[in-house]
């Protein structure tokens, strides 16, 4: 295993101003037999001549399809027996496939999974967000999860192949990953966490596009759910605090919409409210030292609760539609 060549897919779309960087991490990486695949879902900037800049790596370009297309077009091109992932916004530490890739002298793992780093932490935004996940993964994640991130993980590619990769339904960049992971455990596979092997993320750094993506998230987590139903207990890195959000915050803003309309007059809206900003402020308080990123972050996870709810409410309106739609 120390010399056999892995590979290392790249899905990539208008990533100009980072992709240069994640491919000379990897090209950087202390374990050397490496190829390198990037897959250009159809960018329009200067992605492509900003790939095809670095002579050893293998440009793969499709129309756009989205990321879990991207990355099975790049499982395909790869003839390893391991094949791993990261992403366009990413940078693996130098020992990123090193540590991980020692993992699978054990026959019985099929994934081994990694963890953050933080590319931007000139961003308060983009810290808050890092010192959650890094709660989350130091907290929750057991050494076999039942899920991962798609930014980085290695993988046997018979097991990859053998449940068929990512789910294309999956248009964008949410849910792909658990429904892989799922996929891969209900295999009877096993998923092993090394909490050392770091990419660096650049995090989001507006408000607005992380709560939009948070959004998103809400409306596939629905059809996550329907495809795996049992995960709704939850996967080790999501857990009660996340299912509580979302009754939480959709009968805050019931309850406030019928106070106001005169609907009911018993004040449910601060009996929901209430325990709804403790449990955030207790979390951020938990999650962060810092008196400005408590607040902060107390701030953004209750504007995420809301986001993350209305995806959730809006997908689930979208697939009870489909499914009415494919019974007549």
């Amino acid at each position: 295993m120390n010399s056999n060549p892995i590979s290392v897919v790249i899905p990539a779309y208008n990533c100009e101003k980072t992709i240069s960087q994640t491919i000379q991490a990897v090209l950087n990486q202390t374990y050397k037999n490496i190829r390198v695949i990037v897959v250009d879902d159809g960018s329009t900037d200067q992605t492509a001549r900003t790939i095809r800049s670095f002579s050893d790596v293998r440009y793969v370009y499709q129309k756009n399809a989205g990321p879990a297309s991207a990355r099975n077009r790049g499982a395909k091109e790869a003839a390893t027996e391991i094949v791993f992932f990261t992403d366009s916004d990413c940078i693996p530490q130098k020992d990123w496939i090193e540590k991980s890739l020692v993992h699978f002298q054990d026959p019985e793992i099929a994934v081994v999974a990694g963890s953050y780093g933080i590319a931007n932490p000139e961003s308060i935004l983009a810290r808050c967000i890092h010192k959650e996940i890094l709660f989350r993964h130091r907290t929750r994640m057991p050494q076999y999860p039942k899920a991962f991130g798609s930014y980085n993980f290695g993988v046997r590619k018979k097991v990859f192949d053998l449940v068929g990769g990512f789910n294309e339904r999956y248009r964008f960049a949410s849910g792909e990953d658990n429904d892989l992971s799922y996929k891969i455990i209900k295999a009877g596979q096993k998923i092993y966490f090394e909490k050392n092997s770091f990419v660096d993320h650049y995090h989001p750094t507006s408000v607005g596009k992380y709560l939009k993506e948070q959004f998103r998230h809400g409306f596939w987590r629905v059809k996550m759910y329907f495809d795996h139903p049992s995960m709704m207990k939850g996967d080790d890195y999501t857990f009660w605090k996340d299912a509580a959000e979302v009754p939480l915050s959709a009968g805050i803003l019931i309850a406030l919409i019928s106070e106001v309309f005169g609907f009911i007059k018993i004040h449910l809206f601060l009996w929901l409210l209430v325990p709804f900003l403790v449990l955030e402020f207790y979390y951020a308080a938990l999650i962060s030292q810092e008196i400005k990123e408590k607040i902060y972050m107390f701030v953004t996870m209750a504007l995420r609760a809301f986001s993350r709810m209305s995806g959730f409410l809006y997908g689930f309106i979208y697939q009870i539609i489909n499914i009415i739609k494919k019974d007549n």
